[in-house]
């Protein structure tokens, strides 16, 4: 069933805490936080699961402070014309600077080490003589020189492969989906790998960085780890479900794993030799928190006030210059002549078009139609009911 909204002061609600910084955004004469609101024209949320939630008519978007919406019913929520927004690249820094930190901890058996020295608590002037017997258990190895391959040159994947690339270690990058933007940011040294087998074959290190999907849902398996050199260090800030973990723990157990290093622990991965786990700390950093809060209050705010859609995991990417007078903004089914019934409904009405963009992704599409002069409020009711007849419109709204 159809929609059509008008505007109105708007709600926002946060179903996690959301950095000050961010909510700020959000100035209060148009907008009012209520976390109380059982119907709100939009949703700022971290890692609440959303996927038991009932969404009222009047939410038009969710915004993730982060990267991942598997939290998030999409489907649904493309099925009701509510916009999901995520905020790539805002914790990119902060996921870059723990993967090269436990790389070279990894690497140095660091994290065994501190452990193994807290337990000489209580040998007191016998400490350093132990230090020195023990220390030899804990020796590792340098990362200069050595191969780190990189899966997925998004955002975090790029800032990784370039600042290892500055200590000294030799980079291979496989991304098939590679953006420009990202491409142009990427340094010409990372070696391109034609397909993950190659990547497999030539690294010391892997560190991954890409979505879970259904494509990359346990991508490392037993077939991965047979085309890997003995030893090889895994690292995985991005999703636990892409690794196998019967499979890995075999790898582990028979060596082909040095070491796997995990920030998504779980009662199986504990259990597992020679594994690291972190909890779930990749993006945890007061500066990431406040730059995803902001990014995506701001993309919420951009959106609610002008129609604008930048980042959304579930609809094209559309902006119109925002000239204050009347615009319509519709979600619909992508099919044949939607943009022309649209279009009639205001020549009706006698309405000239004086902009107009059309996105679509997938079986769905994105319009906005922008007029000459405001929009007569009298004439509104009648717009909403000709918008209303044409099969196919999912929400629609006037700004």
């Amino acid at each position: 069933m159809s929609t059509f909204i008008t505007e109105k002061v708007k709600t926002i609600k946060t179903l996690n805490h959301i950095a000050e910084s961010g909510l700020k955004v959000f100035n209060q004469d148009h907008f009012t936080v209520d976390n109380n609101s059982e119907d709100p024209d939009a949703i700022v949320v971290r890692s609440f699961n959303m996927h038991e939630l009932e969404f009222g008519n009047n939410l038009k978007a969710i915004a993730r402070a982060g990267a991942g919406v598997n939290n998030i019913p999409v489907e649904k929520c493309t099925e009701q014309g509510i916009v999901v927004f995520n905020t790539p690249g805002a914790n990119a820094n902060a996921v870059k600077e723990i993967v090269l930190t436990s790389l070279m901890a990894l690497s140095r058996n660091l994290f065994a080490g501190v452990a193994w020295t807290k337990t000489l608590d209580g040998e007191g002037e016998q400490i350093p003589k132990l230090v020195e017997a023990g220390k030899k258990q804990f020796v590792g190895k340098e990362i200069k020189g050595k191969t780190l391959g990189v899966i997925g040159l998004g955002a975090i994947g790029a800032l990784v492969a370039n600042d290892a690339l500055d200590l000294d270690m030799d980079v291979i990058g496989f991304d098939p989906f590679i953006s420009v933007d990202t491409a142009w940011n990427l340094s010409r040294n990372v070696q391109r790998a034609m397909t993950l087998e190659q990547l497999f074959a030539e690294s010391d290190y892997i560190t991954v960085h890409v979505p879970l999907t259904n494509e990359t849902k346990e991508m490392f398996n037993k077939q991965a780890f047979s085309t890997m050199k003995p030893g090889v260090h895994i690292l995985n800030f991005s999703r636990g479900e892409l690794v196998n973990e019967i499979d890995i723990a075999v790898a582990l157990e028979d060596g082909i794993v040095g070491k796997y290093m995990t920030d998504f622990p779980n009662e199986n991965v504990l259990k597992m030799k020679n594994t690291i786990c972190t909890p779930h700390l990749g993006a945890s950093t007061r500066e990431s928190e406040e730059n995803c809060a902001i990014m995506a209050a701001r993309q919420v705010k951009e959106f609610l006030e002008t129609g604008n859609i930048k980042n959304s995991v579930n609809f094209p990417n559309a902006s119109l210059p925002f000239t204050g007078k009347g615009r319509v903004a519709a979600f619909h089914q992508n099919v044949p002549n939607m943009v022309g019934q649209i279009t009639s409904a205001f020549s009706s009405y006698h309405l000239n078009i004086a902009d107009m963009v059309n996105r679509s992704r997938g079986g769905y599409a994105y319009t906005m139609i922008d007029i000459d002069d405001q929009i007569n409020g009298d004439i509104i009711p009648g717009l909403v009911e000709k918008i209303n007849q044409i099969e196919g419109i999912i929400t629609a709204r006037i700004i």
